[in-house]
């Protein structure tokens, strides 16, 4: 079966320099969209835009600024003509800000923490919406979750604000779907597991974790995701094969979610 086509797309990626956003945004222009990716730090962004060229627009904000995805929604509208799909990958742990275990959770990790896994969505989302009624086109609309949000794993994986904050994305994501299914406009949520990003760098380090993970996540030998594992599933979700789809969280846990782990 062919891969799903994305020619005369135009896709907002919140989080799109570096990680599953970037790989992401390579993929969809490998379909033929259009691509503005939004990234907070500064040394990713001229990495990401050599390998993304011309079809894609690269730049600096921060996903926790109210403005940043309605600024990057309108550099697509402008740029390529159209704002037809947005996937939110930003976010990241709470660990260094005062997240963990919620006997230890600091006020300001847990803040910090939601902040940038929720209201970082939140944001993006009413921009997406707001525009898609505004083109009166409807539009989809991806949210990046994590397999912590529903299905826990205390002994290494304990930061609970951001368990939480990845769970309201959850309900967030559906909620939204539910309003605004009558306009087109679809939302979806994919739930990693353990994934080769900046921030898995903790647990890719730790011998016992990755011992771990072998049995945690155990397809394809036993190993930590990468980002091109959620590449086909991000471009489905974006594309017209999923017209007919909404509300629905798909995780991509290489058997995380029905597994036990062994320690």
């Amino acid at each position: 079966m062919n891969s799903p086509a994305l020619n005369e797309k135009t896709i907002v990626i919140i989080g799109g320099t570096s990680g599953m956003g970037l790989s992401a945004a390579s993929a969809f222009l490998a379909r033929g969209a259009k691509v503005v990716a939004v990234g907070r730090d500064d040394e990713h962004l001229e990495k990401a835009g050599r390998l993304l060229g011309k079809a894609a627009f690269v730049f600096a904000a921060d996903a926790t600024n109210s403005a940043t995805a309605s600024h990057a929604i309108k550099e697509a509208q402008q740029r390529f003509g159209g704002f037809h799909g947005l996937y939110h990958v930003a976010g990241g742990s709470g660990r260094k800000m005062g997240d963990g275990p919620l006997h230890e959770m600091t006020d300001a990790g847990l803040e910090a923490t939601v902040r940038l896994n929720f209201y970082s969505v939140v944001y993006s989302n009413r921009a997406a919406v707001k525009a898609f009624m505004e083109q009166g086109t409807g539009g989809s609309i991806l949210n990046l979750g994590s397999v912590l949000g529903f299905s826990p794993s205390s002994k290494y994986f304990a930061t609970h604000a951001y368990a939480a904050a990845k769970a309201a994305i959850v309900g967030f994501s559906r909620a939204v779907a539910a309003c605004y299914a009558p306009h087109n406009i679809r939302v979806n949520v994919i739930a990693p597991g353990l994934t080769e990003t900046p921030m898995s760098q903790r647990a890719k380090n730790d011998e016992n974790i990755m011992q771990y993970i072998k049995t945690k996540q155990p397809l394809d030998g036993g190993r930590i995701g990468t980002p091109q594992d959620l590449d086909e599933a991000a471009v489905y979700f974006m594309s017209d094969g999923s017209r007919f789809v909404t509300g629905q969280v798909l995780a991509i846990d290489g058997g995380w979610m029905i597994s036990e782990g062994q320690y």
